[in-house]
């Protein structure tokens, strides 16, 4: 190269390719903005605003008064991993060896990322449903693989459509992501769509990664199942979940992962090497979330449910359309009936009536028309961010 010829700036020569090509996260500028702002309500945050509950913290206290200050297993500790499977068994009846099959993960989060890393192959394609959670489509990138989307829909309450799935399944693809309940939408699955779905992955050969982080955190006469244990889906699906959600241990990062010894094994090899474990403290802290929490996952789950019968007929008494989200902490509302785009609404409400919510296209394309909101927040202080949102909306509707 000449001496006088300009060189690109040498991030832009270093940085891999699939890292270029990942854009940043759609949700981060509002929380930019937000950050900047006074009186701000934000619903744009997936994460419970309860505080992890007092035992809890307790065993966490203790694991540090007691030395226990070192490594564990790389696997985890033995005692979470059988709590695990019992916890697993009792409440879906599908059982995992505690000394082959069940990993303690840092978070969910990175419960995904091996998944991935440890299946996926160059050219590999992975159907995964949008919208979805924004982690999905980088995490799958960042393997190497390719995404194939699948479009879901406001009429069908944002459930997968089995034969959508089938048809976008090509001679390259290796699997099917799932992650419901869903984040942004809180959509679940019906039963006789898990089923087919089941079906279709035992037809094509597929295997099947299923991010069940909001198993607990479900509504009415919605029941959860995991999708490992329906018939014949063990032997092909991870499983993954954590403790962030239901138990509002977000900044402890302990989640696992479940699957057959011979694909946990090469899982176990990634976060060997990554990670080493997973943080001892943060997994004595949720060995007693499974041994004694339950009162306390059922008291926060009820306290989400009235806030998401208010969230919801409050956002549809402005004509912003939502359907019920039976999972999760999200609500999904249309706003094509305000004239604005979401990208637009989201700003203009944040800088006008100082309420966060995220724009759905953030999520994939099916999304655009929509904002994400989390009632994971006070009761009262929905009811005001419903005011808020009142006054936008009459401002800003055509006519």
């Amino acid at each position: 190269m000449a001496a006088d010829t300009p060189r690109e700036p040498l991030a832009s020569r270093v940085l891999a390719q699939r890292v270029l090509q990942v854009p940043p996260s759609g949700i981060r500028r509002f929380f930019d903005i937000a950050a900047t702002m006074t009186d701000v309500i934000s619903l744009g945050i997936g994460e419970p605003d309860f505080d992890t509950p007092r035992s809890i913290i307790e065993a966490g206290v203790e694991s540090l008064r007691e030395g226990r200050t070192h490594y564990t297993s790389n696997s985890g500790t033995l005692e979470l991993r059988r709590a695990l499977s019992d916890h697993l068994e009792r409440l879906y009846g599908v059982s995992y060896d505690p000394n082959t099959e069940l990993l303690i993960t840092v978070g969910a989060s990175e419960a995904v990322d091996l998944a991935l890393r440890a299946t996926i192959d160059p050219g590999d394609e992975v159907i995964l449903h949008e919208p979805s959670y924004v982690a999905y489509v980088p995490a799958i990138v960042f393997a190497g693989g390719t995404v194939v989307h699948v479009a879901t829909r406001f009429e069908d309450e944002f459930a997968l459509d089995p034969a959508a799935v089938e048809a976008a399944i090509t001679p390259r693809t290796k699997a099917l992501f799932l992650g419901y309940p869903c984040n942004p939408t809180g959509a679940v699955l019906p039963d006789a769509v898990q089923d087919e779905l089941a079906r279709i992955a035992e037809r094509h050969d597929l295997l099947v990664y299923s991010d069940e982080i909001y198993d607990r955190l479900a509504y009415g006469t919605y029941r959860h199942r995991a999708f490992s244990g329906l018939p014949g889906m063990r032997d092909r699906t991870v499983l993954m979940g954590g403790f962030s959600k239901a138990y509002a241990m977000t900044g402890w990062r302990v989640g696992w992962l479940a699957a057959p010894a011979g694909i946990l094994g090469g899982i176990l090899k990634v976060h060997q090497y990554g990670i080493m474990s997973a943080p001892t403290t943060a997994q004595d802290a949720a060995l007693v979330a499974l041994l004694e929490g339950e009162p306390e996952v059922e008291r926060m789950r009820a306290e989400y449910d009235r806030r998401r019968r208010l969230v919801v007929d409050g956002f549809n008494a402005l004509a912003l359309d939502t359907f019920e989200p039976r999972g999760a902490f999200y609500a999904f509302p249309r706003i094509t009936a305000t004239g604005l785009d979401a990208e637009t609404f989201a700003q203009r409400l944040l800088e006008e009536e100082h309420v966060a919510v995220i724009p759905g296209g953030a999520f994939g394309p099916s999304g655009v028309d929509h904002v994400r909101a989390c009632y994971a927040t006070s009761y009262e202080r929905l009811e005001e961010a419903l005011v808020r949102i009142g006054r936008f909306v009459d401002r800003v509707r055509p006519g």
